[in-house]
């Protein structure tokens, strides 16, 4: 039996004629992943950064997510090429590469997610789901159109060497982070500070120059509007445990604090 892949993060990119919208995945929640998957956003990104999630985790929610039209991309802890070695072959065709700061870790990055002679990817496919079991016709001389990568400018060296970045060949987009943007350069948690947009926007510029798509993490409703409206070519506007997180605070505002605010004031009225 011979078994086709999904289109790569980067074809779809390439062939939409908007800004790609998506949302983090970060609970390892193969039923949070499901919903995210049936929502009808574009894409989603299974954080394996900042979330504890094991490679079998990210294999389940990779096997959930399957059944939707939607595109899973997954987020590496650190750009390794025995970590990036796992992750392909568990099932991942997109990889986000974060804190790339140079050129030369975004070829490092590159290689990791390629076979030889273009990369140093260990050869395991008759293992892995990723070729389905070697289900998947000349998956080791295809493999390269199986696979996109995207790496992370999230750092003032990063900015300062963008050009660079974008230039290597096999980077397919790049992804900007304002959070850790702001705190490499001395302005934690001040993601709108004029410095930081203005490293944002040197970075989006870069990709742009050379073709390639750009992307940006921006949860502020407005922000993210403004964004698309310039024409970002992919997104993230929320993830599931802030949605989680600020849902149940409204939930507890309106049934508890509001409702225990109004008998408090209904009762100081009483003793008038």
């Amino acid at each position: 039996m011979r078994l086709n892949l999904p289109d790569t993060f980067a074809q779809r990119l390439a062939a939409a004629d908007r800004g790609q919208v998506g949302m983090w995945l970060c609970t390892g929640s193969t039923v949070n992943a499901e919903i995210g998957a049936g929502s009808g956003l574009d894409w989603l990104l299974i954080d394996g950064e900042h979330a504890p999630l094991s490679l079998e985790s990210i294999q389940q929610q990779l096997q959930v997510i399957a059944t939707y039209p939607i595109t899973p991309v997954v987020r590496a802890p650190f750009n390794d090429t025995v970590t990036i070695k796992q992750y392909l072959d568990l099932g991942v065709q997109n990889l986000l590469i974060p804190m790339v700061n140079n050129a030369e870790q975004a070829e490092a990055a590159v290689a990791a997610a390629h076979y030889p002679p273009r990369g140093v990817r260990g050869v395991g496919s008759a293992l892995a789901r990723g070729a389905r079991w070697n289900r998947v016709e000349n998956y080791l001389t295809d493999a390269s159109k199986y696979v996109s990568v995207t790496v992370q400018i999230e750092t003032a060296e990063a900015v300062e060497n963008v050009a660079g970045i974008a230039a290597v060949d096999g980077v397919d987009a790049l992804f900007v982070g304002p959070s850790d943007l702001a705190a490499s350069m001395g302005l934690i948690g001040q993601q709108g500070h004029p410095d930081v947009v203005a490293g944002v926007k040197r970075a989006l510029e870069a990709g742009r120059a050379v073709g390639k798509p750009v992307g940006v993490n921006a949860f502020d409703p407005k922000l993210a509007s403004q964004y698309l409206d310039e024409g970002i070519d992919f997104i993230l506007v929320g993830a599931d445990v802030a949605m989680l997180a600020r849902g149940s605070e409204a939930l507890a505002t309106k049934f508890i604090e509001e409702r225990t605010g109004a008998a408090s004031a209904g009762q100081e009225r009483a003793s008038y």
